[in-house]
């Protein structure tokens, strides 16, 4: 292992892990985290109020990662609860765009208001900037697609959305963890943590721009959406949170233990490693491939029928994603174990 990434060394995977597009592997740190609350939960030691810290750091944590305010962070467990949010408030008739091919926890919520003539356009994500118009209300995009590792040109996006009036909602779910992402330009962002952000199923990120708060409803508003949650359990009136907090959904609480140690552990790599280490890597396993230079931590490859094989003989973990193989690359991989395997699949794979 070399001795430049020693971060490789806090996972414990017995296989060339290859699938963080798909689900992340926890570090030791956070393996300890949740033996230790599951102990205390068997050993009656556990109470409610004992989680709200994990849940507050791992706030705080997503905030720096992402270079907004904690006070924009609402806390759920999945993705397209809260694109729902931004769908149920998208005015009748108005166009929405989405990339084609986009994860349908991002285009699905938008697609269910067709009874109130939204309409949802697919367009090819590269074309997507210029395809933005006066009568479109939200463009919603992945930054980092999912199938095939493709990136969004936020810039691009960013601009014509402000020439055209609309409002952006952008997927984070393939992207934090690895790309930095400067949420605060965008309207709403989203993130599911069980990929790159090397969490537990079953906790996700929402970041709301400050005016964009109050125009959207807060539809699962439970006790945890309260401004002060523990008082406000029974009983009317609404007194909600004044800031993203009253988006919050009731969390699965040792998900958050889990989520909050992961994400120490990514802030203690930095943002910057993460994302150099991540391009490094895949670009070593390419150049061993004879396979251009990549953009993405994360690959898609057409391939033949030796590659299942040789991706045994190897003891790979990938994934097959829209007819194709899916690699990708994150912080417990190394240089020296992907390159064997790139010069394996050398004349058996190609960008798919």
């Amino acid at each position: 292992m070399p001795e430049h990434w020693p971060h490789a060394a806090e996972f414990t995977a017995e296989t060339l892990y290859l699938n963080t597009a798909s689900m992340g592997l926890p570090p030791r740190a956070t393996q300890e985290a949740l033996r230790v609350a599951h102990a205390g939960w068997a050993a009656g030691r556990l109470q409610p109020p004992d989680f709200d810290a994990a849940i507050t750091d791992a706030r705080a944590a997503y905030a720096r990662l992402v270079g907004v305010d904690p006070s924009t962070v609402a806390v759920g467990h999945q993705v397209s609860p809260f694109v729902g949010l931004v769908a149920a408030a998208v005015p009748d008739g108005a166009e929405v765009l989405v990339a084609e091919g986009e994860f349908t926890s991002v285009t699905f919520p938008f697609a269910a208001h067709a009874d109130r003539s939204v309409q949802v356009v697919e367009v090819p994500l590269a074309d997507l900037p210029e395809r933005v118009g006066p009568d479109t209300a939200w463009v919603a995009v992945a930054a980092v697609q999912s199938a095939d590792g493709a990136l969004a040109d936020l810039a691009a996006l960013e601009a014509a959305c402000a020439r055209h009036g609309a409002d952006m909602l952008l997927d984070l779910t393939q992207a934090s963890g690895w790309l930095p992402v400067d949420a605060s330009r965008f309207a709403v962002t989203v993130c599911g943590c069980y990929k790159f952000l090397l969490s537990p199923r079953g906790t996700a990120f929402l970041t709301v721009r400050p005016d964009v708060t109050d125009r959207l409803r807060p539809l699962a508003a439970g006790w945890f959406a309260g401004e002060d949650p523990w008082a406000s359990i029974y009983g009317l009136p609404l007194r909600l949170a004044p800031d993203a907090r009253r988006f919050d959904v009731s969390p699965a609480w040792f998900d958050w233990v889990g989520t909050a140690a992961s994400l120490d552990f990514l802030l203690g790599v930095g943002r910057d490693a993460l994302h150099a280490h991540a391009l490094e890597v895949a670009a070593a396993f390419s150049h061993a491939a004879d396979l251009p230079e990549p953009g993405s931590a994360i690959l898609a490859l057409a391939t033949d029928d030796a590659v299942p094989d040789l991706l045994a003989a190897h003891d790979v973990v990938a994934a097959q994603r829209a007819g194709r193989l899916r690699v990708s690359f994150h912080v417990h991989n190394t240089v020296d174990e992907v390159t064997p395997l790139g010069a394996a699949l050398r004349g058996h794979v190609r960008p798919g």
